[in-house]
């Protein structure tokens, strides 16, 4: 197992004239406020990373649950690693300062593990940053004992194979009994003075966890050794049809390159997990510079081009008492000015307003806003706050016959009802999201966009209406996983006529790059051949994606043709029929269910939010 971190010196202090050469140097030298005491001797030394800026990470909730559980156990020390920005990866390149740990200074190849999370597809190039400038190998099969285990977590593990050589392991789903299953077992493992191999036999018994075999047979062994042993923790769901059994067996492991199906992790009661009430407050101003509390996981309104709503079910919610309690405790501990109620949908939470009625009187009397971030349009009320600068809505889509399809169940007159309220209010300013390239869109649609646009501007003395507009992107284990994206030189065609229309109206317009986009797609439903194209990328220089500034389609264009990999092959449609491959993960949802929704699509029928009717998406939801 790895080296102790009180073996290496720290690369503090980091001299005056280095810090002053970079863009906000506040993001480099640690100290912030509510940072938990590092443990020099605990077994376990975990390094947090997030592939991308200080301020982004420091925003992220989850980043933020696995601290404070790692921290809380007694023979764990957590401390946190963000993407440099590439004015400081120069830095410490030039002046041969490796990648930290932000509390101690301690290198990050120090550390026993290292924790990445896997937030948007586009920050894959910015984890072989981070593992370069630390001076650690890429590719599991080449790190050695001396190495740290490199894993993964996050939304975009639900198909991990693109990134699959770069990692020992991955956490599919919610992480906090995972993370401290897999800190027990490396704990265990380091005084038991196991190998990498044996901690790895471990893991893959966790619920969630992901051990990838390797070309090389390194670990192939393991695998093998494993398949009995975890074959009940990670069986096939018992909601599974007969059919839907005997079409999986195409994805049960026949080689030790082929995996089990891993059944993703699932937390069924968040009032018995612990929450971040004093949550480490960054140096500089985060992206999100507010408390938050967390209503519930999950989504019950199906929008069937919707990720997020189909592998974060079941909904889940936390308790009144508690809600108020973590609320009131967050502001206590850090100053902020602001609260965020948050989740899919925040307007969905049973005691809504009765939560906002009880916080409102007293955040008052502190100087605190109470916002909702999350609205939907049926759920909006005129006493609803929505974040500061006016209100957001998500209509999706231009027309009704399009909002069936992919099942947002919000009408026109809905619409314009929630907007008529909002200008109401002293702000009269409204943002609008729409997708552009949805399965099934007509130019009908998109004039639809221009049309709503025109009757909302309407309703209001001079309003402000900014509408902001992306490519849509088929994502996997979604009822629109099938389908094919929208060809970019088409999008873009799109995003001319939009800009040209809705400018006559008076209307801002923001849209989203559509090579971005085409990129994303192509890493969403990816396998891992993509493993060699995303090094390659990142070889020729590509870092923090997620920034427009640094978004380089050129490169990834070069790597595919040397690759001879045909992206058209991961963003173009899909057999109903054919294995995809990211089946061997189970979120719960089934297949099964995932095709009646794309047969309901098709004849644009809309599906029930499924608090008033049980659908059969697989999962066993508490009864309402």
């Amino acid at each position: 197992m790895s080296k102790s971190t009180t073996k290496h010196q720290s690369v503090y202090p980091l001299s005056r004239e280095l810090l002053l050469s970079c863009e906000k140097p506040a993001r480099y030298v640690g100290g912030e406020y509510n940072l938990a005491p590092v443990k020099p001797d605990a077994a376990l030394q975990f390094l947090l990373c997030f592939p991308d800026a200080y301020e982004v990470g420091l925003s992220n909730l989850g980043v933020k649950i696995l601290y404070d559980i790692l921290n809380a156990l007694p023979d764990a020390s957590c401390e946190y690693c963000f993407a440099p920005w590439p004015d400081f990866g120069r830095v410490l390149r030039e002046h041969q300062i490796p990648l930290y740990g932000l509390t101690s200074g301690i290198p990050a190849r120090a550390f026993g593990m290292l924790g990445f999370s896997l937030q948007y597809e586009l920050s894959y190039t910015t984890v072989l940053y981070m593992l370069d400038l630390a001076g650690i190998p890429f590719r599991a099969r080449e790190r050695g004992e001396g190495d740290p285990v490199v894993i993964a977590g996050g939304p975009c593990t639900v198909n991990p194979l693109p990134v699959a050589d770069f990692f020992d392991l991955f956490v599919i789903g919610d992480g906090e009994s995972a993370i401290k299953e897999l800190a027990e077992a490396y704990i265990a493992n380091k005084r038991a003075g196991g190998k990498k191999a044996d901690f790895l036999r471990a893991a893959a018994k966790v619920r969630g966890v992901w051990v990838p075999d390797d070309d090389s047979g390194q670990r192939s062994a393991v695998s093998g050794q494993l398949k009995d042993e975890i074959a009940t923790r990670h069986s096939v769901p018992l909601a599974m049809t007969q059919n839907e059994r005997d079409s999986d067996r195409n994805c049960q492991p026949t080689t030790d390159n082929c995996p089990l199906k891993i059944k993703r992790a699932v937390e069924p009661d968040l009032d018995a997990l612990p929450y971040p009430v004093k949550p480490v407050l960054p140096n500089i101003e985060a992206v999100h510079d507010r408390a938050v509390v967390e209503l519930f996981r999950g989504c019950t309104r199906g929008c069937r081009f919707c990720q997020a709503g189909m592998i974060y079910r079941p909904v889940r919610e936390r308790g009144f008492d508690r809600c108020k309690e973590s609320a009131f405790s967050l502001i206590d501990n850090t100053g902020y000015d602001e609260l965020s109620l948050t989740s899919l949908s925040s307007g969905d939470y049973p005691r809504i307003r009765e939560l906002i009625a009880d916080l409102s009187g007293a955040l008052r009397m502190r100087h605190v806003g109470l916002t909702l971030p999350s609205l939907r349009l049926d759920s909006f009320s005129g006493d609803f706050k929505s974040g500061g600068g006016g209100l957001t809505f998500a209509p999706e889509a231009g027309t009704q016959r399009l909002r069936d399809i992919i099942n947002k169940n919000i009408t026109e007159e809905e619409i314009l009802s929630a907007c008529a309220a909002a200008f109401q209010r002293d702000n009269a300013s409204v943002k609008l999201y729409f997708m552009l390239g949805l399965p099934f869109e007509t130019q009908e649609d998109i004039d639809g966009i221009i049309a709503l646009c025109s009757k909302i501007k309407r309703l209001g003395k001079r309003p402000k209406i900014s509408v902001s507009c992306s490519v849509f992107v088929p994502k996997p284990h979604t009822p629109f996983q099938w389908c094919a994206q929208i060809g970019r030189e088409k999008a873009e065609v799109s995003q001319r006529y939009l800009k040209a229309e809705l400018k006559r109206l008076g209307v801002t317009f923001h849209y989203h790059d559509a090579r971005v986009s085409e990129i994303e797609a192509v890493l969403a439903r990816g396998d891992r051949a993509l493993s060699g194209v995303v090094e390659a990328v990142y070889d020729a220089g590509s870092v923090l994606e997620g920034w427009t500034e640094f978004f380089n389609y050129e490169r990834w264009t070069a790597a595919f043709a040397a690759a001879n990999v045909q992206p058209e092959n991961y963003g173009g449609a899909r057999n109903l029929t054919e294995p995809l491959p990211w089946d061997f993960i189970d979120v719960g949802v089934t297949k099964a269910f995932l095709k009646r929704e794309y047969a309901r699509a098709e004849k644009g029928l809309t599906t029930e939010d499924c608090r008033k009717t049980c659908h059969g998406c697989g999962l066993r939801c508490k009864s309402k």
